[in-house]
């Protein structure tokens, strides 16, 4: 694997782990598709460092869980400001 690879996998799993951020939000900051940072996350990261993987695991595994619950708070904001207009 290229060094810059996993360089840019081992920055994407520090900043999940720090800030708790999801794969579109962590795209986002390094300026990658989500793809790739999942990819980096989830896979590649594994053959690089399996411990930091596994922590990064568990914040997305734990942002998987919550994602329906922010969707719903996220269609209740926009009704909310539609309604008040």
């Amino acid at each position: 694997m290229r060094d810059y690879i996993e360089e840019r996998a081992t920055q994407l799993a520090y900043y999940i782990i720090e800030h708790k951020a999801t794969v579109r939000q962590t795209a986002k900051v390094f300026n990658v598709s989500k793809s790739t940072a999942h990819k980096d996350v989830t896979a590649r990261l594994m053959e690089i460092n399996p411990e930091l993987a596994r922590e990064a695991r568990k914040v997305l595994d734990v942002n998987k869980q919550e994602r329906h619950i922010r969707g719903g708070m996220a269609t209740k904001e926009k009704y909310l400001h539609a309604c008040a207009r």
